[in-house]
């Protein structure tokens, strides 16, 4: 059976006519530990509480609006209408009703109801949820009946519910068409689909910078071979020429501007970041520039998520695939200038050995020895006009990235600079035809930020985020973390926390220990971000780690979740 808030929100009634026949603290944490997320204290209860309320007096319109229609039917009935067939015995009818709500991202819910002037009717509904999975339950004619459904796979289904009465043997059917609300992913070949500098994107032939506080329009659906429909976009997103220092911010078009951000930059400074953007309703996503002077951004695209079976996501524990400071993966030593190396993936770091169409990794340059970027893509292709990783001498930079996967199992990596660098690469999951775990995207929302606690991220310590999940099973989360007001060197990692909400409220968390990756590199006083698709494990409790020595200021943006089936 479903939850009061799923039944609640199952409205629009279709009728049928008869047919004959908030946490503790961690004692494993030190004094400087970080707050907990909000999320999980005393605002969730105060959210569960609002809701519940707002669920009742919704469930009491859905009520008083199926006893509306009930009763037009039986006056349709009594006066002969068409809608609404008589039985075989004069002035009885029957009839049945159904809504349907997306809940989650595999999931249905609805209700069902028979209305008939039968006296002691007794109704059996077989519901045929159009995945080979008919289930049968029972109910007083006149009382609603709320199933939960979920299916194995994402895209559009068929319901057919049939209402019999168990007596009279009179019986009605209605089908309704949904569409599960979870995505699949699509990888696409990186794809320049804006650039300020020169026009491409934009509807003009000349290049012109953003101006200050002002938004540029990306047309995604329909675009570069991308379909109509697509719910969500895997974009990788430079500022460069920045005037001054600011942040982007992506979002859908047709929406309130989010007070989150993606790419945050200083005047004069060239950085990239991947963002997993929804679309708008027509098809477009807004880039907005939140500085006081202009910027040129570029966004390449490499996938998408569309409501229909494409790649489920997996998540993996973060590995190391690539240093070449220490010959992993790839040749020890610097990647030469205008050179490219091969990545195995497939097989490597948790990864299966087939199946696998586009991969989630973290991609860093460091010790470079001039300006330039790397560009990931699909072995069996030829090096695209896009960028993945902007670095400039000396500097250590890391970039979230989605790579398609190439025939053999393998992803490409050019270094676009004329001068040498060294290439990290450490994956954090991938796609594949039986990935279980469908994508939500949801309005943008900052979950953290250690500013505003006045409690910046102790140097080796780290901060936990509660995912709550209302029932649902999480595979990721889709995150941006970003740090500021920086003391000194350092990274960040993530990993999922040992120890769930309960643990900690039971005061039995454990201090978990950090993973070797990494997500995000700084050095003092800098501001940089970074995506990352975070696991959440079987606790539910995502870790964000410095690994430097001096504190640091940690924000956290969530973009959206990956749901199992």
């Amino acid at each position: 059976m479903i939850s009061a808030a799923v039944a609640a929100a199952a409205v629009g009634f279709v009728p049928a006519t008869a047919q004959a026949a908030g946490p503790s603290a961690d004692p494993g944490r030190s004094a400087t530990a970080t707050a907990p997320a909000p999320a999980a204290g005393s605002a969730k209860d105060a959210t569960v509480k609002d809701a519940t309320v707002k669920d009742a007096a919704a469930k009491s319109a859905a009520v008083k609006d199926l006893a509306a229609k009930q009763a037009k039917a039986k006056a349709d009935a009594a006066a002969g209408s068409a809608a609404s067939a008589r039985s075989a015995r004069q002035g009885e009818y029957f009839a049945v009703f159904m809504g349907a709500v997306n809940s989650n991202a595999h999931s249905v819910g609805l209700a069902t109801s028979a209305s008939t002037d039968l006296t002691n009717s007794f109704v059996a509904y077989d519901i045929d949820w159009g995945d080979g999975t008919v289930d049968r339950e029972y109910g007083i004619a006149g009382d609603n009946v709320y199933v939960n459904h979920k299916y194995a796979e994402v895209g559009a289904h068929k319901i057919t519910i049939t209402a019999t009465d168990a007596y009279h043997k009179v019986s009605a059917t209605t089908t309704e068409d949904i569409v599960l609300n979870g995505s699949e992913f699509t990888p696409h070949t990186p794809t320049r689909l804006l650039d300020t500098r020169d026009g491409t994107g934009t509807g003009t032939s000349a290049g012109r910078p953003v101006a200050p506080y002002t938004t540029t329009r990306v047309k995604i659906a329909g675009n570069g071979g991308i379909p109509a429909g697509v719910t969500a976009v895997a974009l990788n997103i430079t500022a460069t020429n920045t005037s001054t220092g600011g942040h982007v911010i992506a979002y859908a078009s047709g929406t309130k501007q989010p007070a989150t951000s993606n790419v945050n930059f200083v005047a004069g400074q060239t950085v990239p970041n991947l963002a997993i953007v929804p679309v708008g309703e027509d098809g477009y996503v807004e880039l907005a520039n939140r500085s006081e002077g202009t910027v040129d951004l570029i966004a390449d695209v490499t996938g998408y998520f569309a409501r229909s079976a494409a790649s489920g996501y997996t998540s993996v524990k973060p590995s190391r695939l690539v240093d070449t400071r220490a010959g992993l993966g790839a040749a020890a030593g610097q990647v030469a200038g205008r050179t490219t190396i091969g990545v195995q993936v497939a097989g490597q770091g948790g990864l299966p050995a087939a199946g696998v169409t586009a991969v989630a990794l973290n991609i860093t340059a460091t010790g470079p020895k001039g300006s330039g970027h790397l560009t990931a893509f699909p072995s069996g292709q030829q090096a695209p006009s896009t960028s993945s990783v902007n670095f400039t001498a000396g500097q250590t930079v890391a970039n979230a990235v989605i790579v398609p996967v190439g025939p053999d199992g393998k992803i490409n990596i050019r270094n676009g600079a004329w001068d040498p660098a060294d290439v990290i690469v450490d994956v954090t999951g991938y796609y594949s035809a039986d990935g279980k775990a469908a994508y939500l995207p949801m309005e943008p929302e900052r979950r953290h930020d250690s500013r505003t606690w006045h409690f910046p991220l102790a140097g080796q310590d780290y901060h936990y985020e509660t995912m709550w999940t209302s029932g649902r099973a999480l595979e990721a989360v889709v995150l941006n973390l970003t740090v500021t007001n920086t003391q000194g060197s350092g990274h960040l990692a993530v990993a999922p926390d040992p120890s769930s909400l309960d643990d900690r409220i039971a005061g039995k968390a454990v201090r978990p220990t950090p993973p070797d990756s990494s997500v995000l590199n700084w050095t003092k006083g800098a501001t940089v971000s970074n995506l990352v698709q975070a696991s959440t494990g079987t606790s539910g409790v995502v870790d964000i780690w410095n690994r430097g020595w001096e504190p640091t200021d940690l924000i956290v943006d969530i973009f959206g979740t990956y749901e199992k089936n």
